[in-house]
């Protein structure tokens, strides 16, 4: 019997110690050999027994998305995917070099794969990372006609072979062909045809060279690069566009002298509005949409091939009702005739205990203005934000005096209610920045006496609350008023004026901070979504967790007073449509804005009117808006609209 010990001599004879068990050369020499044979083998076996699929990916089979109401009725469908496959010959030949160029410019002299990219996937895969990267077109292609688009190394290894072999067995023509064909570049649009249509209005054979350039950036991820979404977006896709045509220029496929004719970013038209989202439609399909794509994890690509059904949280009597009410406090606007009436803006939305959006009203019509009035970033909330100054001193108390304790207050207490009562803080009267002592200013500079924090709110006095957020602190108003679900990037400056709302809360947030008031001080975020499933298949959805707000007793003493306004208060004028409603209406020193939020039941209902520039985005007056006069408050429109929305959604 032959001795392999002593053939294979391992350990090695003759040494000692560490060096015995150390392999000689030639032995790491035939490990070595053995590895790559292995290799060799394991790799030619993949690439006989991989075959190409015989079917795409089913693009052109794909559906609508369908948004549905909260009973279930089908409510709007959008995203049919928008692709019209071209030849090749069709695609001007610098448009195909600007693709290239920014994707793979060794396209028609590699063998399919990228050996680097290929690298740095199994590098990545050993340190734990995903496997993308470097890929070629043709690897982009099999992905996106033949695979999934999971990052794990198994698809890596098939999308290599599969793409090996399609290098062989199809011509370069075809592949690139097929893959302008079906790449994703934003807008709705896969292929290049419908991409030239969506952002330029034309053909793709009626491309130029810089057009082509900025389309090819979209490649590279079109949520990223579309200079509509945003301006980080536009300043990225001027960037890749302009080192697009330089990377042609370094490759030879377009000269210095025609380059240099291409100075100007070739700015594509504005996004097309969706076909039957008009009404109040769009709207509420937006705050779906970005609902689903935030909390169900589905990416802009992905929600864009469709399949997708979305059922929201949206009611549809209580949307008729309030789209009803709004309508017909419009109809009494006359801005042919009456300048004050131009330019002004009604936005409503309702939100119950739990965080749904019931309903909302946008504006006029979603294909006619896009911008969503009750999702507003700029209309202050004026007084309609002093029932959350309440609810900061009723739980936080107040210190009036440096190094002083903190002290509680009660509904209660009473505070100074005349107007131009000099402004303190515990260090004394707060100097503004004019140079002059801060002071309370009262609607119609009216005075009030001595007042208690719960009169103050059911009459809408704003100086006891502008003298309350000075004594509980304006950064603990801010906590408390966060707490309550408005957004940190809402709110306003931290100076006497921040009691009387100059942070710019949406109708939807400022609802739903109205409704922790009625659910002993519970709240959750808004939200529009409870499911989504994709071709009956559910997909989990994140909702928002209640938290508590405010504690019990503060929720119940705000209540009474909101109650209290609407029975014999500020609030008194919706007390025939609802006289079992809590509410407060609001308004601004400057009359920018004017608000009625109340609640009946488990749902709290903000109304808002404002006039905006939509070309300045500047806040315009609202005085004698509806032909009123001076000594009407802006809150009356709101307040109607409120009472007339109560009576229609009675039961």
């Amino acid at each position: 019997m032959p001795d392999w010990r002593h053939r294979i001599d391992y350990p090695r004879s003759g040494r000692s110690g560490v060096l015995r068990w150390l392999p000689s050369w030639r032995q790491w020499l035939l490990l070595a050999g053995g590895s790559f044979g292995l290799l060799v083998v394991a790799a030619g076996t993949m690439y006989a027994t991989t075959d190409i699929p015989s079917d795409l990916n089913a693009f052109a089979t794909q559906q609508n998305n369908v948004f549905y109401w909260a009973d279930g009725t089908e409510m709007a469908r959008t995203g049919l995917v928008n692709r019209q496959d071209v030849p090749l010959e069709q695609v001007p030949t610098q448009v195909q070099w600007a693709v290239l160029a920014a994707e793979n410019e060794t396209f028609y002299s590699d063998p399919g794969i990228s050996f680097q990219g290929i690298a740095r996937a199994v590098y990545r895969m050993g340190s734990g990372g995903d496997t993308q990267g470097g890929s070629t077109i043709t690897q982009q292609y099999v992905k996106n006609a033949y695979l999934n688009q999971r990052q794990d190394f198994s698809r890596k290894l098939d999308e290599m072979f599969i793409a090996l072999k399609l290098d062989q067995q199809v011509s370069k023509q075809e592949i690139l062909s097929g893959y302008l064909n079906i790449s994703w570049f934003g807008r709705g649009s896969y292929g290049i045809e419908r991409a030239a249509q969506a952002y330029y209005g034309k053909d793709v054979s009626e491309l130029n060279v810089s057009e082509g350039a900025f389309l090819a950036s979209l490649l590279k991820g079109a949520s990223l690069y579309d200079p509509a979404s945003s301006p980080e977006n536009h300043a990225r896709a001027v960037e890749r566009w302009s080192w697009i045509l330089d990377r042609m220029v370094k490759i030879g496929k377009l000269s210095a002298s025609e380059r240099a004719r291409y100075t100007q970013f070739p700015e594509p038209q504005a996004v097309p509005p969706l076909v039957g989202l008009n009404g109040q439609t769009g709207y509420l399909v937006d705050l779906a949409k970005s609902y689903a794509q935030s909390h169900a994890d589905i990416s802009p690509a992905q929600f864009d091939l469709g399949g997708y059904q979305i059922y929201t949280t949206f009611e549809k009597p209580r949307e008729d009702a309030l789209t009803e009410a709004v309508q017909a406090a419009e109809k009494k606007l006359d801005p042919d005739h009456r300048p004050a009436d131009q330019n002004v803006h009604l936005g409503a939305a309702s939100v119950a205990t739990d965080g749904r959006i019931l309903a909302v009203y946008g504006g006029p019509d979603y294909l006619k203005q896009g911008f969503d009035n009750a999702n507003t970033v700029n209309v202050p909330a004026g007084s309609a934000f002093t029932p959350l100054v309440y609810a900061a001193g009723l739980g936080q108390g107040v210190q009036r005096e440096r190094d002083a304790p903190r002290t509680p207050v009660q509904p209660t207490t009473t505070y100074n209610g005349d107007n131009g009562v000099e402004l303190r803080t515990p260090e004394g009267p707060y100097w503004g920045r004019d140079g002059k002592k801060a002071r309370t200013t009262n609607d119609g500079g009216k005075n009030w006496g001595s007042v208690s924090l719960r009169a103050a709110i059911e009459q809408s006095v704003n100086g006891p609350m502008q003298q309350l957020g000075m004594d509980v602190g304006l950064g603990n108003v801010r906590k408390t008023a966060i707490g309550l679900g408005l957004l940190p990037e809402s709110m306003g400056d931290l100076t006497p004026a921040y009691a009387l709302g100059n942070s710019t809360p949406s109708a939807i947030r400022l609802a739903d901070a109205y409704t922790s008031f009625q659910a002993r001080g519970k709240r959750a975020d808004p939200y529009s979504v409870t499911g989504v499933s994709r071709n009956g298949v559910d997909m989990q959805v994140e909702k928002p967790a209640t938290v508590q707000a405010v504690t019990p007793e503060v929720a119940a003493q705000v209540d009474a007073a909101l109650h209290g306004a609407v029975k014999d208060g500020a609030a008194k004028d919706v007390r025939q449509a609802a006289p079992d409603a809590a509410g407060k209406p609001g308004t601004t020193q400057e009359h920018q804005a004017g608000w009625y939020v109340g609640y009946r039941g488990d749902v709290a209902t903000a109304v808002t009117v404002f006039r905006l520039d939509l070309k300045t985005l500047e806040l315009l007056p609202l005085t004698g808006i509806g032909g009123a006069a001076q000594t009407v408050p802006d809150s009356a429109i709101p307040a109607g609209i409120w009472a007339a929305y109560a009576k229609g959604t009675a039961h």
